[in-house]
């Protein structure tokens, strides 16, 4: 890893566009929908009276793979998504202009053969009032980079969940055609559609995105938590675990508190956490 070049590195601001299209193909995609009756599920599918999930906040003017540039050096080929973060500073609109501006804010070097964390931070504004929307943050860990040095103060660590057991809150089935879907928001990584890649990655078949798992989990809070009111859903932080495989269910489950929920989302076929240390802030 140059560990100059993540320092020194300016991205360009982004300016970027979307439809209600593109927010209707974003829920329709983590699973909003499967039954076209609930009109509370048709209001995040359907323009007449169309909400936007807040996650869908991770993949609005996405910067694609810029951590591959040969510039930063990163052995992307052992790089893992570990962590995201989201907070909701204004809901978002069912479409509009947006503004992005992005950072590496951190990287935490875990030693020689351990790894380094690099910290990565987009903001979204609305184009015309220039108001903060969402703050999205991801935590990329790079296996293959460890000893390279470190910068900046990284990020507070997720707190694990009070003691007490969890308890089922809602749960999914995702379509086999999950990742064919989620690939259109713009992440087209062929080792969730090509079973030749994938395998050649170590997995028997190809995978679930990491955050279409974050946007099932965000959806499923927004259902069975919110109430479909997507606007009390305030932050979304949680690691990833271990992948999803298209056709499995996702299981969230959580504890209350005063001022949100905390979370774990589980494949029950395989007993299997995926997403850990989860805490959604919600709104009273």
């Amino acid at each position: 890893m140059n560990l100059q070049a993540l320092r020194d590195h300016r991205f360009a601001t982004l300016k970027a566009t979307y439809t209600d299209k593109d927010t209707m193909l974003y829920a329709l995609s983590v699973g909003a929908g499967l039954d076209p009756l609930n009109e509370k599920d048709l209001g995040l599918v359907y323009e007449g009276k169309l909400s936007a999930l807040p996650s869908m906040a991770a993949v609005l003017a996405h910067p694609g793979p810029w951590i591959t540039q040969p510039q930063f050096a990163v052995n992307f080929v052992k790089l893992l998504h570990g962590e995201q973060n989201l907070r909701v500073h204004r809901p978002l609109p069912a479409q509009g202009e947006l503004q992005a501006n992005y950072k590496v804010t951190a990287v935490q070097d875990k030693g020689e053969g351990k790894g380094a964390l690099v910290f990565f931070e987009k903001q979204l504004t609305d184009a015309k009032s220039n108001e903060l929307l969402c703050t999205v943050s991801s935590t990329l860990f790079c296996r293959g980079d460890g000893g390279s040095g470190s910068f900046g103060t990284p990020p507070e660590a997720l707190s694990p969940a009070p003691a007490g057991e969890m308890q089922p809150i809602g749960e999914l089935k995702t379509d086999r055609r999950a990742a064919l879907w989620y690939r259109l928001n713009g992440d087209r990584n062929p080792i969730h559609v090509d079973p030749r890649i994938a395998v050649k990655a170590g997995f028997k078949e190809p995978i679930l995105h990491g955050l279409c798992t974050y946007g099932v989990v965000g959806y499923l809070i927004v259902r069975d938590v919110c109430g479909y009111d997507t606007s009390k859903l305030l932050t979304l932080d949680a690691r990833f675990s271990s992948p999803v495989m298209p056709g499995e269910s996702i299981r969230l489950d959580g504890q209350r508190t005063a001022d949100g929920l905390f979370f774990q989302a589980v494949v029950p076929e395989r007993n299997q956490v995926v997403m850990s240390q989860g805490f959604a802030r919600i709104a009273a």
